[in-house]
């Protein structure tokens, strides 16, 4: 009736009907996954997420989002649903001196491969799925008695450095973990379980995954200010799960702007488009993005590129949710379709005005909507005056 392509509220009760009845006591291979809540703050409910009966590397694919964008969003949906999530009552400053459950689920999330693990239950987990805008869908729930890791944690050499040495600051220590080709998926785990930093806490995981793609992108932004300017004018384009994206790259002092494009029957959005937009330039940007954690999940797969080419350059991009996109799935959607769209084989162009038509073809919403709400294409067309005028006098 609401005229999505999908029914969020049937396929919730379509995964439910799948789930098979669970006891107060599970064993499986946690992919490795552990997940933080955030109501109650500083009081939270904290633990592992294990699939009953998953046996070894088959666990992997519940809790790495790099290897979902061929997976369907029922998929996902069914995916997700088979991971029991481990509550134990917390306080974030227990990170310090965590109790023997608390220890268990940090070592399990230092691993990079699965872990067997074993979980008793004050009750049989609540069946419930939760959906999200920043986290992935969960499934079942329930509280905790006993917790056994039941083999040894792969832990990387770097991990294993940078968790032991108390004295190097969290965004240090992620810099340093992304650096050695730790995955975000990884960092984002070990920061919400409290393993980072000199005063450590657990972080919710809501948080935890923005503040990770955000301490990245200013350790990556930081470097590319000084790289000189990119020479021509390119666009990249693609998406997944309904997030398309258009990216423009041009020469410039780096600068960074996100347009978001919410179509009518996208999840969260009304019966109108809506469009939201924020940017950031060479100076530190002061405030938490309006955008939410989705800015910083999108500006990451650009800013990676230009490091990786070391190439400074002024970045405006697209992000426009299609119908397609009926259900939420989590920001790592964002930063895969980003990642996705700049894997893409660039055009090129001989202005940004030829380039932005050329977007505007694989736009639904017009160029009249978006195209006045940037700041960023009207600081270019005013420097542009400015610099005719000049010439000319």
């Amino acid at each position: 009736m609401c005229g999505r392509p999908v029914c969020p509220i049937l396929e919730k009760f379509k995964t439910f009907s799948r789930f098979p009845a669970l006891s107060d006591n599970i064993f499986g291979a946690s992919p490795p996954s552990v997940f933080v809540g955030r109501y109650g703050y500083p009081q939270v409910s904290a633990g592992p997420l294990v699939p009953p009966d998953v046996d070894g590397s088959d666990a992997a694919i519940f809790d790495n989002s790099q290897s979902w964008s061929n997976l369907s969003i029922e998929d996902i949906i069914g995916l997700r649903s088979r991971l029991v999530r481990s509550n134990m009552r917390l306080n974030v400053k227990d990170a310090a001196v965590p109790d023997i459950m608390l220890q268990k689920s940090q070592e399990l999330a230092l691993s990079e491969v699965p872990v067997d693990t074993e979980v008793w239950f004050h009750k049989p987990p609540r069946i419930d799925m939760r959906f999200d805008s920043v986290t992935t869908p969960m499934g079942p729930s329930g509280e905790v008695t006993k917790l056994d890791i039941t083999q040894n944690p792969v832990v990387p050499r770097h991990v294993d450095k940078v968790v032991y040495d108390t004295d190097v600051r969290a965004v240090d220590a992620v810099g340093e973990l992304y650096s050695s080709d730790i995955s975000v998926d990884h960092i984002t785990r070990l920061l919400s379980i409290g393993l980072l930093g000199k005063q450590r806490k657990i972080v919710p995981t809501r948080w935890s995954i923005t503040a990770t793609d955000d301490m990245v992108g200013k350790k990556l932004s930081n470097d590319i200010k000084y790289f000189p300017e990119i020479n021509d004018i390119l666009v990249y384009s693609g998406g997944i799960h309904g997030n398309h994206f258009e990216i423009l790259v041009f020469p410039g002092a780096y600068a960074y702007e996100l347009i978001e494009i919410w179509m009518p029957k996208a999840v969260w959005s009304g019966g109108n488009v809506t469009l939201e937009a924020d940017r950031e330039d060479h100076r530190k940007k002061k405030s938490y993005s309006n955008l939410g954690g989705g800015y910083y999940a999108a500006r990451l797969p650009v800013l990676e590129y230009l490091h990786r080419t070391r190439r400074c350059a002024s970045i405006f991009t697209i992000r426009e949710i299609t119908p397609d996109y009926w259900a939420p799935l989590g920001v790592w959607v964002v930063r895969e379709a980003a990642k996705q769209a700049m894997s893409s084989v660039p055009m090129r162009f001989d202005s940004i005005d030829e380039a932005l038509m050329d977007m505007s073809a694989r736009i639904h919403t017009s160029i009249d909507r978006w195209k006045p709400v940037s700041w960023l294409l009207d600081r270019k067309t005013k420097q542009k005056t400015l610099m005719d005028f000049v010439h000319k006098y």
